[in-house]
């Protein structure tokens, strides 16, 4: 089983743009949102991808993920029997002390919404972060994805 450890954060403003080494769009939708197994299908850039994740650990910050590259012929039409709600964002790449940052910036129904997520060896790894990064949310399950597709940001 793939282990993913990673930290969410707030982002205070959009200096960061100026720091990615590459941005891409992406669309994604879910055919499972259950905590338990989120079955993601993602059109990032030109690739389609189909992820599953399992639920998160006390913290939030560890949990089950399997991801495979699909037909992206395939990935746009399992997009259309997706749950309602689709994730609309382009995501930043930021490289800074030695790890690698991903900020996604929303779109759509969750406009003005800017999180920044870095993953991590272990969960005590310690994170030198940012100035642009604000208030952690690692954990907070409005912020994911899954979430912001049923109950976006612009209508919290």
């Amino acid at each position: 089983m793939a282990q993913e450890i990673e930290r969410k954060y707030l982002v205070k403003n959009d200096s960061f743009k100026g720091q990615a080494v590459k941005a891409v769009r992406i669309i994604q939708g879910y055919l499972s949102s259950v905590p338990e197994r989120t079955v993601r299908v993602r059109i990032k850039g030109d690739k389609g991808f189909l992820t599953i994740k399992g639920i998160g650990n006390e913290s939030g910050a560890s949990r089950y993920e399997w991801e495979e590259q699909i037909p992206t012929a395939e990935a746009e039409e399992l997009l259309k029997i997706c749950e309602p709600g689709v994730i609309d964002k382009t995501r930043y790449i930021i490289e800074h002390a030695s790890l690698i940052f991903e900020v996604d910036e929303f779109y759509g129904s969750n406009e003005g919404l800017t999180v920044a997520e870095v993953e991590l060896i272990d969960e005590a790894q310690a994170i030198d972060k940012p100035e642009w990064v604000g208030e952690e949310v690692t954990g907070d399950v409005k912020y994911y994805n899954s979430m912001l597709m049923k109950q976006p940001y612009t209508q919290w």
